[in-house]
């Protein structure tokens, strides 16, 4: 039986518990014991080297990240939902995202990356598949100009289908670009705490504009990968996280694992970086908050 199985099983004899409790007037007391409170990892990636890789990719991995092998480690880490983000170096083909996310039976969710011009049609399909936004990995890219035709019936697309979209960048050009997307409607995910300048930290003005963006309510960041904002990324981490929560609020901090790491294997783990949450928030309360809250915007 594969981990994924084992996972159904459990939540199946839970269920079934509940119910067999709700007949004896129980279930309210015990509801809680049973079904634990639902915990996110909102950013994921998977993938093997059968795959095709896209043109012009700055890299790609040499080794497999599979859906079985990521479910595994959801489950030993007691994460009960996954968000799969499509990796860059996959381009526009999001066949084997959707593969994992129909797999899954409604345990994942997916961000995928498209072009400009795709189709609504296309989109649709990958709203019916559990993909719930766009990705913009623009490390290394030109901004977009979100005025271009393409790019207005693109966000409008998403805005319609109730979609996110989250964007990988450095943070002060996040502190332009992201108020242009919101001027379009939509709902805006910051990777990785926003990547501020590693010598300036939670110092740096980019950041600091970024934190204005909490007032906007339609704004939410990812803190995860500390490792991917310099070699002090930890320290950083925790001198940023109530600088976040003071501007966002925690329903608005996002928990993600990161993995499998990629250009970090080496050092890193999934439960490394689970436990590194733990640090980071010390209040279990606030903790499991963090968890739990992404549910609504990644419809769980």
């Amino acid at each position: 039986m594969s981990s994924y199985e084992h996972g159904m099983t459990r939540r199946r004899f839970a269920a079934g518990f509940v119910a067999a409790l709700s007949a004896t007037g129980l279930s309210g007391a015990m509801a809680e014991v049973v079904s634990p409170r639902m915990s996110i990892d909102t950013h994921a990636h998977v993938f093997h080297r059968g795959l095709k890789l896209a043109p012009g990719r700055r890299y790609a991995p040499d080794y497999d990240a599979p859906l079985d092998l990521y479910l595994k480690q959801l489950d030993q880490n007691g994460i009960t939902n996954g968000v799969l983000v499509q990796p860059s170096f996959l381009g526009t083909d999001n066949s084997y995202l959707v593969e994992c996310l129909k797999a899954t039976n409604g345990r994942l969710r997916g961000i995928a990356v498209v072009d400009p011009a795709v189709s609504p049609d296309e989109l649709r399909a990958l709203d019916r598949a559990g993909v719930v936004g766009i990705r913009l990995n623009l490390v290394g890219q030109p901004l977009p100009d979100l005025a271009l035709p393409e790019w207005k019936a693109l966000l409008a697309q998403v805005k319609a289908l109730g979609w996110q979209v989250e964007v990988q960048r450095n943070a002060s050009d996040l502190a332009v670009f992201a108020p242009k997307l919101l001027d379009h409607g939509v709902n805006v995910v910051l990777d990785h705490y926003a990547l501020p300048d590693p010598k300036l930290g939670v110092s740096d003005p980019g950041f600091q504009s970024v934190l204005k963006l909490g007032a906007s309510r339609r704004v939410w960041v990812k803190i995860s990968a500390p490792y991917r904002n310099g070699a002090d990324g930890e320290q950083f981490a925790k001198q940023a996280y109530p600088l976040l929560r003071a501007a966002y609020g925690v329903e608005r901090l996002l928990w993600g694992s990161d993995w499998p790491h990629t250009q970090f294997e080496a050092k890193e783990s999934y439960t490394k970086n689970r436990k590194f949450l733990d640090e980071l928030v010390t209040d279990a309360d606030e903790r499991a908050r963090v968890l739990a809250s992404p549910r609504e915007l990644f419809r769980f």
